[in-house]
């Protein structure tokens, strides 16, 4: 398929370009919009997004940009470390040590400017995502204490650094969408996988008791979902079964083009079926957070205006759904300027241009994207 073909399942998207042009308006004088943290707060929300910080001293990176952070500090009622607090970063030098520097310079950034934060994540419980020591790591003659003993450690240490978040993702991508399984880690393999699951939910509650404890992951509206859906669903049974305390599901919304190389147009959303889930979820007695917000254009056409257009478009239908939900309680983008989005570097468009998945353009100006995110704060219900 050519680079400036659109999937025709998703031809519609690019038919309302014009209503979405209309409707969204172009984008306006930074100063005139109404920030998207007071859209938010008025209807009961946050609105944020996660930002990544180099180390103290770093003069280049998102985080060093002044124009970025001025965005940060104006649109965002709360922000995320990205990667800060993953273990690959605050213990990446081994089991006995702990870097908080870099999530230091976030905390410290969102407490000036008056922010909430929140944490991502205390176990990705994937094993492509621990630092290098664990893949050999001994926990000796009795390895599910000594694996309990870690993680417990681990979420406390974490917990005490930020009493301040508002929530936690306390598990991240645990179910393997391509069998719907949990995945198996160093941990798991030690102290067992419901263990390590269950235990880092009930340690999190005692460690911040107030704050909103998540399960997330990346199960998504489009076909070839099914049987991470329905993963996720049977790990939140399992979860409200045997009374772990887990609040909600962070639902990553990195919407779209499919993350293939070979991809290109828009997924194609399974209406009914994901509404069958958000029900599933909410009748469960979960809220639902939109915790990564992107909407990846690979394969869209290479033209600014209808591109924006189709994205917009696609997002306000994305958003308008999520948010009639009253048990919807964050909305955080995964970045808020093109030129920083983690897409830039994967799946790449055929045509090499950049992609333009954020809110704000590589000029810092506001996109129709920007737009459609205000018109679904603005049309969300009050909760």
């Amino acid at each position: 398929m050519a680079s400036n073909t659109i999937d025709p399942t998703r031809r519609q998207a690019l038919g309302l370009a014009a209503a979405a042009a209309a409707s969204l308006a172009a984008p306006r004088a930074f100063a005139d919009e109404t920030p998207l943290r007071d859209l938010a707060q008025a209807k009961g929300l946050y609105f944020g997004s996660a930002v990544p910080a180099g180390p103290p001293g770093a003069t280049t990176g998102p985080f060093e940009d002044a124009r970025y952070r001025a965005i940060l500090a104006r649109e965002c009622g709360v922000l995320v470390p990205e990667n800060e607090l993953k273990w690959y970063v605050v213990r990446l030098a081994g089991p006995e040590a702990f870097d908080f520097s870099r999530a230091d310079r976030i905390a410290a950034f969102a407490k000036e400017n008056g922010q909430a934060l929140r944490g991502h994540t205390l176990l990705w419980h994937h094993p492509q995502w621990f630092p290098a020591w664990t893949k050999t790591y001994d926990f000796g003659a009795k390895p599910a204490q000594a694996a309990a003993k870690m993680v417990t450690e681990h979420i406390q240490a974490l917990c005490q650094r930020y009493p301040q978040m508002i929530s936690w993702d306390v598990v991240n991508e645990t179910v393997d969408p391509k069998d719907g399984s949990i995945r198996s880690t160093f941990l798991s393999d030690a102290m067992g996988k419901e263990e390590v699951l269950d235990l880092s939910f009930h340690v999190a509650r005692q460690a911040a008791p107030k704050a909103r404890l998540v399960y997330n992951d990346y199960m998504s509206q489009q076909v070839g979902n099914e049987k991470h859906r329905y993963g996720v669903l049977k790990l939140l049974e399992g979860f409200k079964k045997r009374g772990t305390p887990v609040d909600a599901l962070g639902i990553q919304s990195h919407i779209g083009a499919e993350n293939a190389d070979s991809f290109t147009g828009f997924g194609k959303p399974q209406e009914k079926e994901w509404t069958a889930f958000l029900n599933d979820v909410t009748g469960m007695g979960y809220d639902l957070l939109v915790t990564e917000f992107d909407v990846h254009d690979k394969g869209l056409p290479a033209e600014f205006a209808p591109r924006d257009a189709a994205v917009a478009a696609y997002a306000k239908a994305f958003l308008d759904q999520v948010l009639s939900y009253r048990q919807t309680k964050e909305v955080l983008a995964w970045g808020m300027i093109d030129k920083y989005s983690w897409l830039q570097g994967q799946w790449l468009r055929e045509d090499k241009k950049p992609k333009r998945p954020t809110l704000y353009d590589d000029d810092y100006k506001p996109k129709p994207l920007r737009g459609a995110v205000a018109a679904a704060l603005r049309a969300a219900p009050a909760r």
